[in-house]
């Protein structure tokens, strides 16, 4: 069934021969000199492919996907093009052949490194044309693999059949307001309790504390609590926190087919970029898109997208037993649910949420193992091409 959406809603060469030289004819033989030639100076020029090679690296490293998947895709229809060449040219198989003993082509691993340059892309076309492009080479088996899961299961999730099939209490899938819940509710008690207890022996440090108190509502307000969130990403626990987090989103956008723009990680970048909350995970839905442009959007659409929205709830709430984190997804799903049309009850909203969680929540229990992978190269500091790597080599290795 599908749901209508209100329209004002937006998301955003060929390869070198080597030609074999010419003799001369015999009826064209010049006379033979015996006189030393003056010695000349020896240039070294690299081949074409490993010129053309180089020039692909240095498209992934300005971050410009265009330039970079141009160049594959050309390499790619070279690929096809017949091995033998007329006039008794050196095959164009043979040629990359050679190269290939030589360490300069190397695709095979090359490849991956398109994936790098997806950040900084403006048309997210072409960062969906990069993962097709990989998986039409065989690179991402697993890229879209559990799309239609969507379609598996029951509707009506309630709190107690979340509980039933995770083992935790609903509550546990809630983001958590600080100082309201969980231990950090205990630190600001003793926080306040500290405070008590300097004045009570005669420190007064209520002037620097009303400066600090300034501050953070400066930075709550105008830079949407940014400052707070880059100093608390150093202390190692939060940390791990939101790349469990983060990892969950990527690893379920990944599975689901929605291909990902990149991971931030740092509260400023998130913040220059327009992201909302501390770290961020980009992906596109291109079927979301097309549907929105429309100004209708199906139930299979939306569903999927919620449960990537969801994901790095569950994935905190699988490792850790309780999620923290999620305010800004769960404000998101709710500024879309109620653009719909009919917008969704509050009812409604709270079903479709429990519903995502749950469907999340079992995908990254059954691949774990890849969330893992996805975690530990992202805490120490992979690039996206190398992330991806590492999830299909975890998903291939538990098979």
């Amino acid at each position: 069934m599908a749901l209508s959406v209100s329209p004002s809603l937006s998301f955003t060469q060929n390869f070198p021969r080597f030609v074999t030289s010419h003799s001369l004819p015999l009826s064209q033989c010049h006379p033979i000199s015996f006189q030393t030639p003056p010695p000349k100076s020896i240039h070294y020029h690299p081949p074409r492919a490993l010129r053309e090679w180089q020039e692909y690296e240095e498209a992934v490293k300005k971050k410009d996907l265009a330039t970079a998947l141009r160049f594959l895709i050309s390499i790619e229809k070279d690929n096809s093009d017949d091995s033998v060449e007329e006039n008794g040219s050196l095959s164009t198989q043979s040629a990359r052949s050679q190269i290939g003993d030589l360490g300069f082509f190397g695709g095979s691993v090359r490849d991956w490194g398109v994936l790098d340059t997806c950040l900084n892309a403006d048309d997210m076309r072409l960062v969906g044309m990069a993962y097709e492009f990989l998986k039409a080479k065989g690179f991402l088996p697993n890229f879209g693999r559990f799309s239609s899961i969507v379609l598996d299961g029951a509707r009506d999730i309630r709190p107690s059949v979340l509980k039933s099939s995770t083992g935790l209490e609903a509550s546990k899938f809630s983001p958590k307001k600080w100082g309201l819940s969980g231990s950090s509710s205990v630190v600001l008690a003793g926080f306040l309790g500290g405070v008590s207890y300097l004045l009570q022996q005669g420190i007064d440090i209520r002037p620097q504390l009303a400066i600090i108190l300034g501050l953070a509502f400066t930075d709550s307000i105008f830079l949407g609590g940014t400052c707070l969130a880059q100093i608390s990403s150093y202390w190692p626990p939060y940390r791990r926190q939101i790349l469990v987090h983060e990892a969950g989103h990527l690893l379920v956008a990944y599975l689901m087919g929605c291909p990902i723009r990149g991971v931030i990680l740092d509260p400023i970048v998130a913040m220059q970029m327009g992201i909302q909350g501390q770290a961020g995970t980009q992906f596109w839905d291109e079927n979301m898109n097309n549907e929105m442009a429309e100004g209708q959007l199906s139930g299979s659409t939306f569903d999927r997208y919620c449960m990537v929205l969801f994901a790095g709830t569950a994935a905190e709430a699988l490792v850790y037993g309780d999620a923290e984190g999620g305010e800004n997804d769960e404000n998101l799903f709710r500024s879309i649910s109620v653009l719909l049309q009919p917008p969704l009850s509050v009812a409604q909203m709270s079903n479709q949420a429990r519903w995502s969680v749950l469907q999340s929540y079992n995908l990254l229990k059954w691949h774990r193992h890849a969330h893992r992978a996805a975690f530990k190269a992202m805490e120490n500091g992979a690039s996206l091409s190398v992330i991806i790597r590492k999830i299909e080599e975890a998903m291939s290795s538990n098979r």
